[in-house]
C-alpha cells in the first residue's frame, strides 16, 4: 500500500505514521520526490485493510498496489532510479555500456581487452571468474584468481567491474572485489542468492532467467529490495523459445514493458542472446532505440582461443565500431551515450 503525504505535511505527522505502521510489524520503505513524499506500507494485508490511514494527519490519500512486487514497482517510485556504480549512473541519463569477456582466463589478454573497451568508451568491465557451465567438464572460471585479475585491470583502467555471484558461500568474497553483482540468468529464482545479496550495499545486476516471465522476473528483484538493497539493474538476455537461428531469443519487447511496470534501470545482454558475434551490433542498436539504459557485451582480445563463448565475443575494434553506432541510435532518440560523445 502506497501512502501518499499532504504537500504541507507536518515531520511529526510522516514520523508517527511510520512508527505506527512499524509497530504494527508493517514494512516501511520512503520515497521523498520534489512535489510528494510517499510511504510503502507492506505486510500483512488484513492489517493494512484495518488501519484507517485516511484520516491520520498529513495523508492525502492511499493506493492499493496490486501488483506482487511492490517496492520495484512504478506506482511505489513513479520517477526512474539511478543506480550509481564508480562514479557513472545506470537510468534515464546518458547510454552505459558494460563490456569485456564471459570468462576470466589469462591476466595479459584480461589487461588487453580492459585497456581496448575503456578506449572505445565502454564504462564498466565485465569478466566471470565463477562460469555456470551446462557441461561439468567445461571451464568454470578461475575463482578467486579471477578476481584478483579483475580487481588489477579496474586499478590500470578505472574501470568498475561486474562479475557474477553463484553460491552464497562466495557472498564476502565476490563483494570483497565487485562494484556490481551480477545474478546471472541461471540463479534468477535462486532465492536464498537473492536475499543474501539483498543484505549488501553494492549495485545488483539481475539477469532474466531463461524461461521466467516478466513478473516473475520482477519478483525477484523484489526478493532483493526487501532485504533493503535497492540498487537494482535488470538485465534482458534472451528467452528460450522454439526457434533455433539465434542461441536464444532476444525480447526487445520487454524493455518498454519494463519501463511501464518498473523504476529500475533496464540493461540488455544482446551477446549471450544472440550467440553470434555478428548479430550483436543491429540487436545494441535496436535496445537503445527500444530504450535500453545499458547494454552488456562481450568482448574479448583473442575470441579464436576464448574458453568460453568465443563465437558471440567481439574483437576490440569490431567493439569500437559497435560503440560508435549505438552513439548515433542515442543521438536519434535524444539520448547521449556514457563515457562522452561520439
Amino acid at each position: 500500500m502506497i501512502i501518499v503525504l499532504k504537500p504541507d505535511h507536518k515531520e511529526e505527522d510522516r514520523r508517527q505514521l511510520v512508527e505506527t505502521l512499524r509497530a504494527l510489524g508493517l514494512a516501511v520503505h520512503e520515497s521523498r520526490g520534489v512535489q510528494r513524499t510517499l510511504v510503502g506500507a507492506i505486510g500483512d494485508e488484513a492489517v493494512l485493510r484495518d488501519l484507517p490511514l485516511e484520516s491520520m494527519p498529513g495523508v492525502e490519500r492511499v493506493i492499493p498496489i496490486l501488483k506482487p512486487y511492490k517496492l520495484v514497482s512504478r506506482e511505489f517510485h513513479p520517477a526512474d532510479s539511478e543506480v550509481e556504480v564508480g562514479g557513472i549512473a545506470f537510468g534515464p541519463g546518458p547510454v552505459q555500456i558494460i563490456a569485456g569477456p564471459c570468462s576470466i582466463e589469462d591476466r595479459q589478454l584480461l589487461l588487453e581487452t580492459a585497456h581496448a573497451i575503456q578506449e572505445a568508451g565502454a564504462t564498466c568491465l565485465r569478466g566471470g571468474a565463477y562460469k555456470p557451465r551446462t557441461s561439468p567438464y567445461a571451464f568454470q572460471g578461475l575463482g578467486e584468481k579471477g578476481l584478483e585479475m579483475l580487481a588489477e585491470a579496474r586499478e590500470a583502467t578505472g574501470l568498475p567491474v561486474v562479475t557474477e555471484l553463484m553460491d552464497p558461500r562466495d557472498t564476502v568474497l565476490v563483494a570483497r572485489y565487485a562494484d556490481v553483482v551480477q545474478i546471472g540468468a541461471r540463479n534468477m529464482q535462486n532465492f536464498r542468492l537473492l536475499k543474501e545479496v539483498g543484505n549488501l550495499t553494492k549495485p545488483i545486476l539481475i539477469k532474466r532467467g531463461m524461461s521466467a516471465t516478466i513478473t516473475e522476473w520482477l519478483m525477484s528483484a523484489e526478493y532483493v529490495a526487501a532485504q533493503g538493497n535497492q540498487r537494482i539493474l535488470l538485465c534482458e538476455r534472451g528467452i528460450r523459445t522454439f526457434e533455433t537461428a539465434t542461441r536464444s531469443t532476444l525480447d526487445l519487447s520487454a524493455v518498454p514493458v519494463l519501463k511501464s511496470q518498473t523504476h529500475l534501470p533496464v540493461l540488455v545482454d544482446p551477446s549471450h542472446a544472440a550467440g553470434s558475434w555478428e548479430l550483436v551490433e543491429p540487436l545494441s542498436r535496436a535496445a537503445v532505440a527500444a530504450g535500453a539504459d545499458g547494454l552488456m557485451i562481450e568482448v574479448h582480445a583473442r575470441p579464436d582461443a576464448a574458453l568460453c563463448d568465443g563465437n558471440q565475443s567481439l574483437k576490440p575494434e569490431r567493439f569500437a565500431r559497435l560503440v560508435e553506432a549505438v552513439a548515433n541510435v542515442c543521438r536519434a532518440v535524444g539520448r547521449e551515450l556514457g563515457g562522452g560523445e561520439r
